[in-house]
């Protein structure tokens, strides 16, 4: 124990030793860094400050401008929602749709690659050969020709007022579509016919007037699905808007007759 208390005295004295040595470096070391500070601080600060403020006052217009750009998009959106209402919007998709599905009857729906096993592999350096193309129109007699035409006839009716009926309309026209590009279109469109007599390796595949169509007739459903349900239609009570306006009347203050009227 004596030892031990003798081997701790003398650490503890050779620490305070390290201390005091130490220090007298350390504290000129603080000054000097103290006065390198203060030169740097006093050589940067006036060159530093005008493009500092600069900065600043470009990020200030910059707000500026962003706030304005922000409050002028509010606006139009506000302006803009008073035009282009969920009931027109809808309207315009049948329209377009209809269109879309009257122009797909005239893009190229199927055709018959020959020798296509020898082209695996290459990635598009080379392409098969393709007899028998046909556009989407003649595997049904150009049926969804006039139906295009009507249902986008259909979705100005429906843009113009509400007409929920029309929209029934507008759904069984593309359910028709859908009915008969899956039933006829596609087995049509899958048949190699004598080419494959003709031709080894003939392989028949749809093309991009087959997809068109089939997405035209698809948003025909659903657009006329949508109009029908008018989702974003919101029938309020009288009730309802008397609470409302109350609600935006602004309160009278109250005098004090009232109050003490009230208190009566």
């Amino acid at each position: 124990m004596i030892a031990a208390g003798r081997w701790t005295r003398r650490v503890d004295s050779a620490a305070n030793r390290a201390l005091e040595r130490a220090h007298p470096p350390l504290r000129l070391a603080g000054r000097q860094t103290l006065h390198a500070t203060r030169a740097v601080s006093a050589w940067a600060g006036p060159r530093l400050r005008p493009p500092t403020a600069a900065f600043f006052r470009a990020l200030a217009i910059a707000d500026a401008a962003l706030r304005r750009a922000a409050v002028g998009a509010a606006r139009a959106a506000t302006a803009a929602s008073a035009v282009v209402t969920p009931r027109r919007a809808i309207a315009a998709t049948i329209v377009a749709a209809g269109i879309g599905l009257a122009i797909s009857q005239f893009l190229d729906y199927r055709g018959v690659e020959i020798g296509q096993p020898g082209y695996t592999g290459l990635g598009g350096v080379a392409e098969p050969p393709t007899r028998g193309v046909e556009v989407a129109g003649e595997a049904h007699a150009y049926l969804l020709l006039p139906l295009g035409i009507l249902a986008a006839a259909l979705g100005l009716a429906c843009g113009r007022r509400e007409r929920p009926g029309l929209s029934l309309a507008v759904l069984a026209i593309g359910l028709l579509s859908v009915a008969t590009i899956v039933l006829v279109d596609r087995p049509a469109g899958l048949d190699e016919g004598s080419l494959a007599d003709r031709f080894a390796g003939a392989s028949a595949v749809l093309d991009d007037g087959f997809y068109a169509e089939l997405a035209a007739a698809g948003g025909l459903v659903i657009a006329g699905l949508l109009y029908y349900a008018r989702p974003c239609r919101i029938r309020i009570s009288s009730s309802g808007r008397a609470a409302s306006a109350r609600r935006r009347r602004p309160r009278r203050p109250d005098s004090s007759r009232a109050r003490v009227a009230r208190s009566a």
